[in-house]
């Protein structure tokens, strides 16, 4: 049985931010009171109830109980400050979503890995024949859940730092925090900041609860629920791994990389907890090939494997996809910035790269940063670069787009970036 969760307040309500969470969150909070969406740019919407656009939605304060924030929306935003200076309520749309929902909820964040680890359970209860939705972050807002689920199906949410710092009652039946690495520097600020912004994940569970998380990060544990240290007892090449239940040679796992056999350790126990029949989970282990955009084989041409890592939007990400080759890798860096430098890439470019090839806004720093390590070529534009790397890669190489950055100064996310690079690929075939 799930414990009852805490109701919303009383409507109305002003959503802001109608991008894709918004206006999902507005439709569901039509049914529970009147709706006022504001948008401080101006995005298609298409939601029940007032739309105010281009505005910054303080003067709609005085005609609302409570204020709904979309991720994207800043904590600083002059909405939400002034909001809670008046005592007004303010909710994220994972937290509205999670309320209205009474579904057993697998919750995972961290700064690497999240996506490759919800869809890998997701997998796991599919192949087991058990109902389960994948959502949150990784691409359906969880509050377009709320009727349209089964209350028997399992909920697996990506939760991004955005998401959880808006949280208030959150709480998971079952919580992963994978890692937490410097990112989102330019919406936190301090990296101790976006750490405890993680670590909501847990703050509200009860005692029934499970809490995984890597033991060096125990610090951040500040809830009541059963604490498992994920440890990866395995190696890249080759050796047993024991979990519940359990056990297989990490050599089995499909997935590349030797920080997928820590993704793969975080699904295992989650879902053997949750109650996946083990042979289930093992087979999923064996057959799962990843997610778009995270180390995906786009095409092996003249000997020369292209791969698309569009997805490692931060250093330590990108730190991983170079290191899932032994050598013979041409990346393709850069992108907008986020806060924090890229010196933490030095020894991977270093020992596995052929050249870095470096594009975007973060070219220069970039170059800065990377000094002395490798052949460092400013190529600008994606095409550019992919042009160099593709005519300098000989057999046996790969041409890899792990950019370390986000993609906003050229594309519309990283799944656009990551489209580009295929394009590009296809077009060498």
């Amino acid at each position: 049985m799930v414990p009852r969760r805490p109701p919303l307040p009383a409507g109305p309500y002003l959503v802001v931010g109608l991008a894709r969470s918004g206006q999902a969150v507005a439709r569901v909070l039509a049914d529970h009171g009147d709706v006022i969406g504001v948008d401080s740019a101006r995005p298609d919407v298409d939601i029940p109830g007032e739309v105010h656009l281009e505005s910054d939605g303080v003067d709609l304060l005085d005609r609302v109980n409570a204020v709904v924030k979309s991720p994207g929306v800043a904590g600083d935003a002059a909405v939400v400050v002034t909001a809670l200076a008046r005592g007004v309520e303010v909710l994220g749309e994972l937290e509205v979503g999670w309320r209205l929902l009474s579904n057993p909820f697998v919750a995972v964040t961290g700064t690497n890995g999240k996506t490759t680890t919800v869809e890998l359970l997701g997998a796991m209860w599919r192949t087991a024949g058990m109902p389960v939705v994948v959502a949150g972050n990784v691409g359906t807002p969880v509050s377009a859940l709320v009727g349209a689920v089964d209350e028997q199906t399992t909920i697996v949410c990506e939760c991004s730092s955005f998401q959880l710092e808006d949280t208030r009652a959150f709480a998971p039946d079952c919580a992963v925090l994978l890692n937490v690495q410097e990112d989102h520097l330019d919406r936190h600020g301090e990296l101790a900041d976006y750490a405890c912004a993680k670590a909501r994940i847990f703050a509200n569970q009860g005692p029934r609860a499970l809490a995984l998380l890597p033991a060096e990060l125990d610090h951040l544990h500040r809830g009541a629920g059963r604490r498992h240290h994920l440890e990866v007892e395995w190696t890249a090449d080759g050796g047993m791994h024991h979990f519940p239940g359990g056990e297989i040679d990490s050599s089995e796992i499909r997935l590349r990389g030797a920080h997928n056999l820590e993704n793969a350790t975080a699904a295992a126990v989650a879902a053997a907890a949750m109650g996946v029949p083990h042979e289930a989970i093992l087979e999923t282990l064996r057959t799962f090939a990843g997610v778009p955009n995270r180390l995906e084989d786009v095409a092996r041409i003249d000997g020369v494997l292209y791969v698309n890592d569009s997805k490692a939007t931060n250093p330590a990400s990108a730190v991983r996809g170079i290191e899932a080759f032994d050598s013979g890798v041409h990346a393709i860096l850069g992108g907008s910035l986020k806060g924090g430098d890229f010196a933490v890439l030095r020894e991977a470019v270093s020992k596995r790269c052929v050249a870095a090839y470096l594009i975007g806004a973060a070219q220069q720093r970039l170059a800065v940063d990377l000094d002395s390590t490798v052949t460092l070529r400013g190529c600008g534009t994606l095409e550019r670069a992919f042009e160099a790397a593709s005519e300098a890669a000989t057999e046996g190489d790969v041409v890899l787009l792990s950019p370390a950055c986000a993609s906003f100064d050229a594309f519309r996310d990283f799944e656009h970036r990551g489209q580009r690079f295929r394009e590009l690929v296809h077009g060498l075939e």
